[in-house]
């Protein structure tokens, strides 16, 4: 019986809120190889709720890559090429996108994103930019927003990122796993 209840508590994510449904297993993430989702959120029950939370980590590589294949497409100036290139993120970018009720809920300055090592070391602490949610369908509202990230080190092993959200009083874990 104590076996059950320590499994219970290491479950439990926040005090103050409902905790979050887990996978067994982490799923990866179709769109972005690196990102295995541990928590349940981005389903269709997770729409319907108002806590949609999706993570995906773009590399500086893969960023100067697209703007590479956008010059080619557009007809950029130099300018615009090196405005482009100058304002990439040295480690690469986590793109967060979030589906909440209501226009003032989808503001991305109420998550927390921390990550940290396999050992506990906090490597990387951040909160995005403050903004409204575009309306999606119903009465959800989406937000999305590119928060510049830490360098993913493959010697370093798997990252857990943690979204703390202070408004539903949940937190949704992922896994990052550099390649």
């Amino acid at each position: 019986m104590a076996l059950l209840g320590a499994a219970t508590a290491a479950h439990a994510q926040s005090p103050n809120g409902p905790a979050r449904k887990r996978y067994l297993f982490a799923q990866k993430n179709p769109e972005c190889p690196v990102v295995a989702n541990v928590t349940k959120n981005t389903d269709e029950d997770a729409d319907i709720t108002g806590t949609y939370t999706h993570v995906c980590y773009r590399s500086n590589e893969e960023m100067q890559a697209e703007i590479t294949e956008l010059r080619k497409i557009h007809d950029w100036a130099d300018s615009t090429y090196q405005r482009r290139l100058g304002a990439l993120p040295a480690g690469g970018a986590l793109v967060l996108d979030i589906r909440r009720q209501g226009a003032k809920n989808a503001d991305p300055s109420l998550l927390t994103l921390s990550a940290r090592t396999k050992d506990g070391k906090e490597v990387f602490t951040g909160t995005p930019k403050a903004g409204t949610g575009r309306f999606y369908g119903r009465d959800l509202y989406q937000n999305h927003q590119v928060v510049p990230f830490i360098k993913l080190d493959p010697a370093a092993g798997p990252l857990t990122l943690i979204i703390t959200d202070t408004r539903l009083r949940q937190q949704f874990e992922y896994q990052l796993t550099p390649q």
